[in-house]
Formats: C-alpha cells, sequence, structure tokens
C-alpha cells in the first residue's frame, strides 16, 4: 500500500507559541514570556487579543446591535494589542515571524481554537486573585488548561514584577 502515513498533515505543520493578551499586567507577564520561548524555540510568536462587544443601547431596524458600536469595539481592541505590543515586544523581534490577531469572541475559547495543534505552546497569565473576580469573570487560564490541545504554560501573577528571564520558585 502506498501513500501517506496516518497524521501526516499534523507533523507537517511547525509548532507556535500562541500567547493571550489583554492589556493588563497578568497578559504582559505571559507576552515576554512568550517572547522569550519564541526566540529560544525559533518557532513563530501568535499574539491574540480576544474581545467582545461592548453593551449597545442602540439598535438597528431588526433589534441588531448598529454596526458602528461593533466597529468601535473592534478599533478599541486593535488600538489596545498595538499598544501591548509596543510596550512589551522587543524591536529585534520584529524581524522574527510574529502574527497578532483580534478575535471577536470569549478569551477561553477563541485561545483554545487558536492554538490548535498538539505541537503548539499556549502561554496565558494567571489572571487576577479573589472569589469576586473568579465568581464574576472565570479564569481564562483554568479554561485553556481544560480545554486546549496542546501544553498550556500559565505564567504567575508575580512574574511581571520580576521580569521573564527569573526563575520562578
Amino acid at each position: 500500500m502506498t501513500g501517506m502515513p496516518p497524521g501526516w498533515h499534523r507533523r507537517a505543520r511547525s509548532s507556535r507559541v500562541v500567547v493571550g493578551v489583554s492589556g493588563s499586567p497578568g497578559s504582559t507577564a505571559a507576552l515576554r514570556r512568550a517572547v522569550a520561548e519564541a526566540g529560544r524555540t525559533g518557532v513563530e510568536l501568535v499574539v491574540v487579543l480576544a474581545w467582545s462587544p461592548p453593551p449597545v443601547t442602540g439598535r438597528g431596524h431588526w433589534g441588531v446591535p448598529l454596526l458602528s458600536a461593533l466597529d468601535v469595539g473592534l478599533d478599541a481592541a486593535a488600538e489596545r494589542l498595538r499598544g501591548t505590543l509596543d510596550g512589551a515586544v522587543p524591536a529585534e523581534l520584529s524581524r522574527a515571524r510574529l502574527s497578532s490577531f483580534v478575535v471577536r469572541g470569549d478569551a477561553g475559547e477563541v485561545l483554545v481554537r487558536m492554538a490548535d495543534r498538539p505541537e503548539d505552546l499556549l502561554v496565558v497569565g494567571a489572571g487576577a486573585e479573589g472569589l469576586l473576580r473568579w465568581g464574576l469573570r472565570p479564569s481564562v487560564a483554568s479554561h485553556c488548561v481544560r480545554r486546549s490541545a496542546c501544553r498550556v504554560l500559565v505564567v504567575p501573577r508575580l512574574a511581571h514584577r520580576r521580569g521573564p528571564d527569573v526563575p520562578q520558585p
């Protein structure tokens, strides 16, 4: 029998480092760690900012949110992504393989969909502390750890104070 072995298409794809950002200190620490991992391994870095549309008070003819409100939300998310990249990505990385995306949807679901290759590494920040915060907005990191098809690196909350190259305790 001739042909390609089962699963050949998965092995042919190269690995990537996928990182979720939001502009928070924790996501900036995750981005710095992802930059270090991508540089160390020489793989593509994929930076993803997930966004949800803002609450809309005006409705169109059929009760559909006005498109202008969606445009404003998308523009704000794109600007937040640019600001995060400008503040955390060193100039030498601009020559490396870097992709960035603003994707509409729940952050956990978006990141799991983007890091869809078993050989990927998904990097996320640990998020905010406290039961009240968790109750209002479940942890993106926990969602990714439970649902991801690839390895997940959760960057601790204190990493943004120490920097990405300092070993974690």
